[in-house]
């Protein structure tokens, strides 16, 4: 027992040192020079940069406590709510990285204490530079992204998702002239509690997965149809046909939505003109709630068929042939030939895809905000048009109304859905 006491004393003791001072397991160690430079380097950052974090945290926890007044005519600046979470913000991500420092310092004592224990010895000031150099390189060069990712990816989505944890909203609590406080769950509370905020979100929740559904289906369907008939042993001048069904996916999807918005107008649109000149009623493409919707499904199918169409003719050309001489002999139809053959050889490639679409759909901005703008108008709704999705409504709270936390909360509750969804099909899907 003694033995095995006396056989971890250096690497005990070296550890002990070090947690009690950064630095001193390695003095201990007798690696005096890293030993100097870590104790250095430790006690400037904490003396220094201990009034900073101490100010920091201090915001963080209190979002600030003077807001801007006007006294005697002269406008006095208080504090800000907002600047103070993201300094508070930064100043944890730099404690965690000088406790990341702390740990390190005392893994090492640890390790180089057990290389005294088993007899070994201590490397110095400019093996352990070496040592650095050839063994923590790659992390080395890692670095530099990593602080990008850290500070430009990871920072602002802690940020976002902190504000829906706030009252950071119009027209209270709109910084610098009013504070933001910590509120804790109650957007999400009164998001699904009070009547109007849970009307608007359950309505457009359901119109959402409605469109990301029909969109992913139908051209899904349309471009498999599309590469079938393409396909078609009789069908000719194939190179032509594809490059006229491919054109609508080489045009900038920006340009031709508003080209479509236009085309579309029931006022003075073209095709509502050439509708009344064979005296039909114009159609109501965008102003009546359930033709805008199907306008924007038959929109989308127009943009969206040629890739599908080239991914479909793509998963065709590779399908065996074998599988379907077999069920000629044995007699199978075209149809059965499709629905036993084709359609599950179809489904298994191109699964990841469509997972993609459905999520690029689910928060598909652009078509809706140039094609409809959320319009026609619901009164029923908070902030938000008949055609809105979710994306679009946080757009609306955000940049119209000033509605921060309740925008944070909604793309919340987004991401968790996007990716609890995505994570079942992958799980389920045997392509992935």
């Amino acid at each position: 027992m003694d033995l095995n006491q006396g056989a971890l004393r250096h690497r005990t003791i070296a550890a002990i040192c070090s947690t009690v001072f950064i630095g001193l397991g390695q003095l201990y160690n007798k690696q005096y020079l890293k030993g100097l430079a870590f104790l250095i380097l430790s006690q400037l950052f904490f003396w220094n940069y201990y009034p900073i974090a101490f100010k920091g945290i201090r915001g963080f926890i209190t979002l600030g406590d003077v807001p801007t007044q006007i006294i005697n005519g002269k406008v006095v600046h208080g504090d800000h709510s907002i600047f103070m979470l993201i300094n508070g913000l930064i100043t944890l991500v730099v404690i965690l990285l000088f406790l990341g420092f702390y740990l390190i310092n005392i893994y090492d004592a640890q390790r180089n204490g057990r290389l005294r224990d088993e007899g070994g010895r201590v490397p110095g000031f400019m093996a352990s530079v070496r040592q650095a150099k050839f063994k923590q390189f790659p992390y080395l060069l890692l670095l530099p992204a990593a602080f990008f990712v850290l500070f430009v990816t990871i920072i602002p989505l802690v940020f976002n998702v902190l504000i829906a944890f706030t009252n950071y909203s119009a027209p209270a609590h709109i910084p610098d002239r009013s504070l933001v406080d910590w509120v804790g769950f109650r957007t999400f509370y009164d998001l699904f509690a009070q009547k109007a905020w849970r009307f608007t979100f359950f309505g457009i929740s359901v119109w959402n997965l409605i469109w990301a559904v029909a969109s992913t289906s139908s051209v899904f369907l349309s471009g498999l149809i599309l590469a079938l008939m393409l396909n078609h042993p009789k069908i000719k001048f194939k190179k032509f046909w594809r490059t006229v069904f491919i054109l609508p996916w080489a045009v900038p999807q920006f340009i031709s939505i508003l080209v479509f918005r236009v085309l579309l107008n029931g006022s003075f649109g073209p095709i509502n003109e050439v509708i009344g000149k064979l005296e039909f009623s114009p159609v109501p493409w965008l102003s009546d709630p359930t033709m805008a919707k199907a306008t924007i499904l038959l929109v989308n199918l127009w943009f969206s068929t040629p890739f599908l169409m080239a991914l479909m003719s793509g998963v065709l050309t590779t399908m065996p042939r074998d599988l379907y001489e077999a069920a000629e002999v044995d007699g199978a139809s075209g149809k059965q030939k499709f629905i036993k053959i084709t359609l599950p050889l179809v489904l298994l490639a191109t699964a990841p895809i469509l997972i993609m679409q459905f999520a690029f759909n689910f928060n598909n901005f652009n078509l809706i905000y140039l094609l409809t703008d959320g319009k026609p108008d619901s009164p029923s709704y908070y902030y938000a048009g008949s055609t809105d999705i979710l994306i679009s409504w946080i757009f609306k709270m955000t940049l119209n109304q000033s509605q921060f936390n309740v925008a944070s909360a909604v793309s919340i509750i987004m991401f968790i859905f996007i990716a609890m969804f995505s994570l079942w099909n992958y799980k389920r899907m045997k392509s992935v």
